[in-house]
């Protein structure tokens, strides 16, 4: 399958180095010829140096023949533009990357109008992320599948959870929840447990459940009784805008500091619910005096990585109940859930894993299983896919007792049509079934790739 990727920023380099990884046949296309030179020598990529929306260079990096373009470069009009021209030039699918909420207000025609295959908007994904772990607020990260019916929530255990000590089995035969422990972080460890597996304080669990299920979870076990109403958000790009949005449609009162006053008037006039305060919100006595301590959540969303992990930690120092930190650097991350700050999000990843998604999906899309969602979660380590069953197989109406599957791989749940289903061994897969599967291998294309 080859792939032809414009736009070698950290979103571009970030699928470039993965796609390749995977064996697929990269090209990238950007107007930086160091970049190039940089990323010709690190990674198994062709290379071509020059304007992503010039048809001789489009023809140079061998788009004509191209199974899919994905244009993620920093200017949406440069994408849209790049998405035309490469598919007048015969590739077959097309990405573009577009982040501007007026451009995206209008998607559904300019994707028709552009005959896109995808459209990508960043910023509303990590809004939205960011949303569902400020209504559940005990959570670190809560991904979802099956158009929202699924959730799959990142939780650390504390020592006064009640969980502590107890085997996964007790746990499913005490409280009657129906929900999935499919993965555990403990230390710099990952572990797809089983029944015997006996949880301790530090661990993060990955727990798969219905909505329904998540809230009785998070009633049982979460500390933190108290629903968010205040929130102070700093940085006022688009992430904050589409995130604003989110939270007054919930109720919930919103303040944003942003030291740029074009944009300050600017959200002022789009988002006339949020209280908008023109500073620099690394200035800590500008945090104090507009009300950080008796926030109920504070959310860092600058453009600078730095910025908004200092801001995290002075929020945590003060007390603030929730804190959620935009870190797009891939290895700063861990180092920021180890200073205490359990909720990072990143335009990048989300970006990364949307488009992931569909080159898996296009990848198997002959085969009787495709993937519609998937998700990376600890740095990568572990990928959360799920599958559409399309047609019958070898595995189909087969009791998942009479499947074994390869080590460190899981059946996680299955929906079937308005039913969610955590399986045990007398449950089937069935035609129609969306299956979500837990996997630490790489590359999983097809439900029988983890079957023995």
């Amino acid at each position: 399958m080859r792939i032809v990727i414009i736009g070698d920023g950290k979103v571009g380099y970030k699928l470039a180095k993965q796609l390749s990884e995977e064996e697929y046949d990269i090209v990238m296309i950007d107007s930086n010829a160091r970049k190039m030179k940089e990323a010709g020598n690190k990674l198994d990529v062709f290379c071509v140096t020059g304007e992503a929306a010039s048809v001789e260079v489009q023809r140079e990096g061998k788009v004509p023949h191209a199974d899919l373009v994905i244009a993620c470069t920093s200017m949406d009009e440069t994408n849209m533009l790049s998405c035309l021209v490469a598919k007048r030039l015969g590739a077959k699918h097309t990405i573009a990357r577009v982040r501007n909420p007026i451009y995206y207000q209008q998607i559904d025609m300019l994707k028709e109008d552009l005959r896109l295959s995808m459209a990508v908007n960043p910023e509303l994904t990590v809004a939205k992320e960011i949303t569902r772990v400020l209504i559940y607020p005990d959570a670190s990260k809560i991904e979802t599948f099956v158009k929202g019916r699924v959730e799959l929530i990142e939780f650390p255990l504390t020592e006064q959870n009640p969980m502590t000590g107890m085997a996964l089995k007790d746990l499913y035969t005490k409280y009657q929840i129906q929900l999935l422990v499919c993965a555990v972080e403990r230390g710099k460890d990952v572990i797809i447990p089983d029944g015997e597996y006996v949880l301790r304080p530090g661990d993060r669990l990955h727990v798969a459940a219905s909505h329904k299920e998540v809230k009785q979870f998070m009633k049982l076990f979460g500390q933190r009784k108290n629903k968010i109403k205040k929130v102070l958000i700093c940085g006022g790009g688009r992430v904050s805008y589409y995130l604003t949005q989110g939270l007054a449609a919930l109720g919930m009162q919103v303040k944003i500091i942003e030291k740029n006053r074009e944009r300050c008037e600017e959200l002022c006039e789009l988002l006339p619910k949020a209280t908008i305060i023109c500073g620099d919100a690394t200035d800590h006595d500008l945090l104090y005096e507009e009300g950080m301590k008796d926030a109920d959540a504070f959310v860092a969303l600058t453009g600078l990585d730095e910025e908004n992990i200092i801001m995290s930690l002075l929020a945590n120092s003060h007390g603030i109940p929730k804190i959620v930190a935009k870190v797009n650097g891939d290895w700063r991350v861990q180092m920021v859930e180890d200073l205490g700050i359990d909720s990072v999000v990143s335009a990048k990843s989300a970006t990364a894993d949307a488009i992931l998604s569909y080159v898996r999906a296009r990848q198997n899309s002959l085969s009787s299983a495709n993937v519609e969602t998937m998700y990376q979660l600890v740095n990568g380590r572990i990928e959360a896919l799920e599958f559409i069953i399309h047609s019958k197989t070898s595995y189909t109406d087969i009791p998942l007792k009479d499947l074994p599957t390869k080590p460190n791989n899981l059946i996680a749940c299955i929906a079937r049509k308005r039913q969610i289903i955590i399986p045990n061994g007398n449950d089937c897969i069935r035609v129609g079934d969306s299956v979500i599967v837990v996997t630490m291998e790489k590359q999983l294309q097809d439900i029988k790739d983890i079957l023995l």
